[in-house]
């Protein structure tokens, strides 16, 4: 019977290897369990995270990246200033809702690091946290509407191609300057 105390050692070393290749090994150490250091960045820093795809991806586009094409896209002055002029009220209300989210995720982790959550706790937490969600994704979504306002058709034809998106992509006739 000297196979059952090497079996069981496999089996154990085995039970190890798979417990160390879960993809959340690792993510226990940090300071908010549920966000990534570059999720927290981009809260912090008033980025888009990828909530405004649904413009981005039907011929919207948003602030920062007409900015970041403004000489491809031939921006005239007037065009370049009201697009600034966006992104600045964009970043001054993505920020404090970003701000607002960190600390709503961070409460939530602590109530089940201290184990003190409740079904109640846990309802309000995530609720609180899905209206700031929603309204930060929101933010994001009317800058990239009215950003496609201050934009001719063919520059709104420049940028799909620009960002990789080729002629395929719907552009529909929004109202334009």
């Amino acid at each position: 019977m000297k196979l059952l105390p090497a079996s069981i050692g496999l089996a154990l070393f085995a039970s190890a290897a798979i417990a160390q290749t879960t993809p959340y090994a690792g993510m226990q150490t940090r300071p908010i369990k549920g966000l990534s250091e570059q999720q927290v960045a981009d809260l912090k820093a008033g980025r888009g995270m990828g909530l405004a795809l649904p413009a981005e991806l039907n011929g919207y586009p948003g602030p920062a990246h007409v900015l970041e094409l403004a000489d491809k896209l031939e921006l005239s002055s007037d065009q370049r200033s009201r697009v600034q002029s966006l992104f600045d009220a964009m970043k001054a209300e993505a920020v404090p809702l970003g701000a607002r989210l960190l600390d709503q995720e961070a409460a939530l982790d602590l109530q089940f690091a201290d184990h003190s959550i409740t079904p109640e706790t846990l309802k309000v937490a995530t609720v609180q946290i899905g209206v700031t969600q929603a309204e930060l994704r929101n933010t994001h979504l009317k800058f990239h509407l009215q950003t496609t306002q201050i934009l001719t058709h063919d520059q709104l034809q420049r940028y799909a191609v620009l960002r990789g998106y080729g002629s395929s992509t719907p552009m529909h006739q929004h109202h334009m300057q």
